[in-house]
């Protein structure tokens, strides 16, 4: 792989998600921090509250939804794989309402993505905690599948 380094990666993947996720640039969604094993991502409550001044569960879902999405994609940069991402089931648990900046934050399970280069689609499992300081607040199991980017 091209010797990308962590920053350049987030701010790719940044470009990716505004370009073509659009609801990720209004809610301004911001990977934070990624070490090839651990990806934690951010927005700022204002343009994601609701009436209760809290963040809304919409809001909650999608950053959760591309905070595993994020960890996926940055595998597959690391893997120098191409694929087409989708989320295939998905559960939530809203457990705290939100009511200061959240950080999104998912592990890497040890997967093998070398299938993805030899034409097949792979599931990734991945679980997401949302924190607002040291409370965790929601929670989401995401089933990720990968397949080969046609668009090559």
């Amino acid at each position: 792989m091209a010797a990308l380094n962590q920053q350049d990666l987030l701010e790719q993947l940044q470009q990716t998600w505004h370009q073509t996720i659009p609801v990720s640039e209004f809610m301004q969604i911001t990977p934070l921090a990624f070490d090839g094993t651990e990806f934690s991502v951010t927005a700022p409550l204002a343009p994601n509250i609701n009436l209760h001044q809290t963040m809304f569960a919409g809001s909650i879902y999608t950053l959760m939804t591309l905070t595993g999405w994020g960890m996926l994609w940055l595998q597959q940069q690391l893997a120098d794989v191409d694929g087409d991402i989708v989320l295939a089931d998905a559960n939530v648990r809203y457990l705290a309402p939100i009511d200061s900046k959240p950080v999104a934050k998912v592990c890497w399970p040890e997967t093998e993505l070398a299938k993805l280069a030899q034409g097949r689609r792979v599931k990734v499992g991945l679980e997401v905690e949302l924190y607002c300081q040291d409370k965790l607040c929601a929670s989401f199991s995401g089933l990720y599948v990968s397949t080969i980017n046609s668009h090559s």
